[in-house]
C-alpha cells in the first residue's frame, strides 16, 4: 500500500501532549490495517518563533504543502504576548491557511449522550445535537487590506480592518455547505449582517443565486448572524449546516462549541479546493480549543478533540470511512464507560489524565478494528 504522509504540528502549550495521543491511534491503524501512515513533526507558533525566529518557517510550509494532510495542535500563550504582530504565534496558523488555500473550515458541534449534562444548557436542548458550521477561512476582515493603524495627528490614531469578499470566495464556500447538507439533513442556514454591512448584502445575494441555480433540492434559510448566535443558545437543534464568513464563523463556532459541554471535545477541518488532476484537497485538521497554557505540562489536557480531528482526517483526506466511524465510536464508548478528563468530569465517573484517556480510546479502537 502507498504511504500516507501526515505532518504533525503540535505547536505550543498542551499541543505537544495531545499530539502524542494521536500517534497512538496511528500506530493502531498501521498495525491493524497496514495503513501505511508516515509522520513527520515540525515546529509552529511560539515554539517555532523561539527556535527559528518566525511562527512558521519556509521549510515547514514546504512540508505542509507536500503532506497528504496536516494535524495541528494549538499555538500561543502569554510568553509571546510582546512579540511583533506579524511574528505572533497565531500568524503561523494564518499563513498555513492562506498559502495552502484552506478556504473551508468545518466545525461540527456534536453532543455525545454521555456529556449532555456537561453542557451549560438543559439536556433537552442539546441531547442529540449535531450541527456543522462551515466557515469561510481565507477572506473577510482577517485578511482584507488595508489593515493598519494610521496616525491622524493631535494624539489621535485610526485602526482599520477591511471586510472584503470576492464573488468566487462566496460561491465556493456556499457550494461546500450545500454539498455537505446533501449528506446530512439537507438544510443550510446562511448567516451574515446584510442589514448593516454591504459585504453581508452581497453574501446573501451570491448564496441565494448558487442555491437557485445549483442546489434547489436543499432547503435554504437566511439569518442575521447576531440572531443566529441568540438561537444557538436558545434552540440549537433547529440548525443543520450553517455557512458564514470568517469573522462571524469564528464567533459562532465557539458558541456552538460550548453547547457540547467543553471546547476540549470539538475537532475541525480546514479544506482547500479539489486538485484538478487528483481530486485531492489540501487539508489541515485541528481541535477548536487553544493551547491552554494554564494546564500545559500537567498531563490534564483533554485529547479527545485532537483524536476526533484525526477521525475527520480519515474521513475527508484518506477516504477511510469505516475507520473514521470506528474511531468516533471508540470515543463515544470511552465516555459511556465514565472515563473523563477534568474538564468534563462528572459525579460517578473516573478521572484520568491525557495519556490514560488516549490509551482508553486506543484500546476500544483496536477492538473495533479487530472485531
Amino acid at each position: 500500500m502507498a504511504s500516507r504522509k501526515l505532518l504533525l504540528l503540535p505547536g505550543d502549550g498542551i499541543g505537544t501532549e495531545i499530539a502524542a495521543e494521536v500517534e497512538k491511534l496511528l500506530a493502531v491503524l498501521n498495525e491493524e490495517r497496514s495503513a501505511g501512515f508516515e509522520t513527520e513533526t515540525a515546529l509552529v507558533g511560539g515554539a517555532a518563533y523561539d527556535a527559528e525566529g518566525v511562527p512558521v518557517s519556509d521549510a515547514t510550509m514546504a512540508l505542509a504543502q507536500a503532506a497528504d494532510a496536516v494535524l495541528f495542535g494549538a499555538v500561543g500563550g502569554p510568553k509571546w504576548d510582546g512579540v511583533a504582530y506579524d511574528k505572533r504565534p497565531e500568524a503561523g496558523l494564518l499563513r498555513l491557511r492562506k498559502e495552502m488555500e484552506l478556504f473551508a473550515n468545518l466545525r461540527p458541534a456534536i453532543c455525545y449522550p454521555a456529556l449532555a449534562e456537561a453542557s451549560s444548557l438543559k439536556r433537552d436542548l442539546v441531547e442529540g445535537l449535531d450541527i456543522l458550521i462551515v466557515r469561510e477561512l481565507t477572506g473577510g476582515v482577517y485578511f482584507g487590506e488595508p489593515k493598519e493603524i494610521q496616525d491622524l495627528g493631535n494624539g489621535q490614531k485610526r485602526a482599520i480592518d477591511t471586510q472584503v469578499y470576492d464573488t468566487y470566495e462566496i460561491e465556493r464556500i456556499a457550494r461546500v455547505a450545500f454539498d455537505l447538507a446533501r449528506t446530512r439533513r439537507n438544510k443550510v442556514t446562511s448567516m451574515e449582517k446584510r442589514n448593516v454591512m454591504v459585504s453581508g448584502l452581497y453574501w446573501n445575494e451570491v448564496v441565494t443565486r448558487i442555491h437557485k441555480d445549483e442546489y434547489a433540492d436543499v432547503a435554504l434559510e437566511h439569518e442575521l448572524a447576531d440572531a443566529g448566535g441568540m438561537k444557538l443558545v436558545k434552540s440549537p437543534k433547529i440548525y443543520d449546516v450553517i455557512v458564514t464568513d470568517n469573522l462571524f464563523g469564528d464567533m459562532l463556532s465557539d458558541i456552538a462549541a460550548m453547547l457540547t459541554g467543553s471546547l476540549g471535545m470539538l475537532p475541525s477541518a480546514s479544506l482547500g479546493a479539489p486538485d484538478a488532476a487528483t481530486g485531492k484537497r489540501k487539508a489541515l485538521y485541528e481541535p477548536v480549543h487553544g493551547s491552554a497554557p494554564d494546564i500545559a505540562g500537567t498531563g490534564e489536557a483533554n485529547p479527545l478533540a485532537m483524536i476526533a480531528s484525526l477521525a475527520m482526517g480519515l474521513r475527508y483526506s484518506f477516504e477511510m470511512l469505516a475507520e473514521a466511524d470506528a474511531l468516533e465510536a471508540a470515543i463515544a464508548e470511552t465516555l459511556e464507560a465514565g472515563i473523563r478528563t477534568g474538564d468534563i468530569m462528572a459525579e460517578g465517573c473516573t478521572k484520568v489524565g491525557t495519556s490514560a484517556m488516549g490509551d482508553a480510546v486506543a484500546e476500544r479502537f483496536r477492538a473495533k478494528l479487530t472485531a
